[in-house]
């Protein structure tokens, strides 16, 4: 008989996540969120391939929020690269729903609105910012946005970020990232582009590949 997998208690998460877990209505982990939580609590850099709507948003957000703790400083500490303004969106509503009950803050850049709002939401002071390539480098050469206490870089749905504009504008944000700094990169496929890429600015990740 297989055993039973336990709930989010089993990876030793602070209370105040857990009780946003659960107002979530999350019982038990996906089979992404398994395997991803605990190596990434551990240190490790985690290359996470599973498909759409598995959970992958979650495997990250959930111990990143517990990595980061509390509000610390003005500038982001953790950026999430996502390849539309859609999916920006939906990674904000779900680090909203999961920090709610910490003092963490969050900011969006993303391309076709306003900067202005987005450069208010920075100059207050931001833990995360999630965003999309362009509008990240825009608001980086404006001089709106400093990225020199990055510690967890983090791509997401990394397949639809695979075309040449986009590997173009990744590759410029690694010559201004810290050196000294953690990467996990999430996809529904690994293609030979995306284990390129990968290979590029993970030297030694661990590899979960959920059938």
């Amino acid at each position: 008989m297989q055993k039973e997998i336990g709930g989010f208690e089993i990876f030793k998460l602070n209370k105040q996540i857990q009780n946003a877990v659960a107002e979530k209505g999350f019982k038990q982990p996906t089979p992404i969120q398994q395997k991803a939580i605990p190596q990434i609590l551990a240190g490790q850099e985690v290359i996470g391939i599973a498909q759409t709507g598995t959970g992958k948003t979650a495997a990250y957000l959930l111990p990143l929020i517990k990595m980061l703790s509390h509000a610390q400083g003005i500038q982001p500490r953790a950026l999430i690269i996502v390849p539309t303004r859609e999916l920006a969106a939906q990674v904000a509503v779900s680090f909203r729903d999961f920090a709610k009950y910490t003092d963490l803050r969050f900011g969006v850049a993303i391309g076709a609105t306003g900067a202005k709002k987005q450069i208010e939401e920075i100059e207050k002071g931001i833990d995360v910012i999630i965003a999309t390539p362009g509008r990240l480098l825009d608001l980086y050469s404006g001089g709106y946005l400093v990225l020199k206490k990055v510690e967890y870089f983090i791509l997401d749905e990394a397949e639809r970020l695979m075309d040449i504009s986009f590997i173009n504008q990744l590759y410029s944000l690694l010559e201004v990232l810290p050196r000294k700094r953690k990467h996990y990169l999430f996809s529904a496929t690994m293609s030979e582009l995306v284990k390129k890429i990968a290979g590029d600015f993970i030297e030694f990740p661990q590899i979960i590949h959920i059938e």
